[in-house]
């Protein structure tokens, strides 16, 4: 049995792998944090992943997108994940959105899932995602990476913090440099991105205490791994107790309560 390592566990057990059988998990991104977040819950028996990403594998990516190989250069880049998964576990079903999430699409594909992996590199993808994500009551698990550094955390709009209240407006363009203009260790996304994976399986399994209200800091220069308190803002008014309220948009410039009135 592939999964007996988990039924040995107390926590997990038949019944715990069972419920993972039946999970369903949308993965924002099939790059450096989607990568081994897929193929850690896709071994871990997740049985549904989708996965969302409308950019083809360069060979670029490959210094630490392990999803891809040198021979899908130029494939989409959600076909080499789904390829990658199905080879390392037939039990999973993938299915894959080759598009840009938008305000016109992410509410019906995030609709369903059980959980979602924020793997976004823009702030754009992770208000939009954050505001669908609170209107439909979805868990996010959010990471990000940043040269030598990462960080995760885990939004519940039913019960704690979103990214609304950890960053409550995009900082301006300038100063919000991509992996692609600042660099990033290869190594780093694998650290970030797996336990990303782990938050995940606790969300889904109810598992110990998961990062909600918190964030974990890691610094790869000095190894350090840092948690710092998260806690609502008064002033966003963007919840799940609104969540009627809420219009989806797109991030066009500033950022704002989307509320309608």
């Amino acid at each position: 049995n592939r999964y007996q390592r988990h039924i040995l566990l107390p926590e997990v057990g038949v019944e715990g792998q069972a419920k993972l059988l039946g999970s369903k998990v949308l993965m924002l991104g099939a790059g450096g944090l989607g990568s081994p977040s897929a193929m850690y819950l896709a071994a871990a028996g997740v049985g549904t992943i989708g996965i969302v990403d409308m950019d083809e594998v360069d060979a670029s990516n490959l210094q630490r997108q392990i999803l891809h190989n040198i021979d899908r250069i130029g494939d989409r880049k959600v076909d080499s994940a789904k390829k990658t998964l199905n080879l390392l576990n037939p039990d999973v079903k993938v299915i894959t959105y080759d598009t840009r999430l938008d305000a016109s699409n992410i509410m019906e594909i995030i609709e369903g899932y059980d959980v979602i992996v924020d793997g976004a590199d823009n702030f754009p993808s992770r208000y939009l995602l954050n505001d669908a994500s609170i209107k439909l009551g979805i868990p996010v698990v959010h990471g990000s990476i940043f040269r030598f550094e990462g960080m995760v955390t885990v939004f519940d709009p039913k019960s704690g913090p979103t990214y609304r209240d950890m960053v409550p407006e995009p900082p301006p363009a300038e100063l919000a440099p991509s992996c692609a203009e600042a660099g990033v260790l290869g190594v780093l996304p694998g650290i970030v991105g797996s336990i990303q994976a782990l938050e995940t399986i606790k969300v889904l399994l109810g598992l110990g205490d998961s990062l909600s209200g918190r964030i974990l800091a890691i610094d790869t220069t000095e190894m350090t791994f840092r948690t710092f308190k998260l806690r609502p803002d008064p002033n966003n008014h963007v919840t799940y107790a609104n969540r009627d309220r809420i219009e989806v948009r797109d991030l066009e410039g500033a950022c704002a309560p989307w509320l309608s009135h």
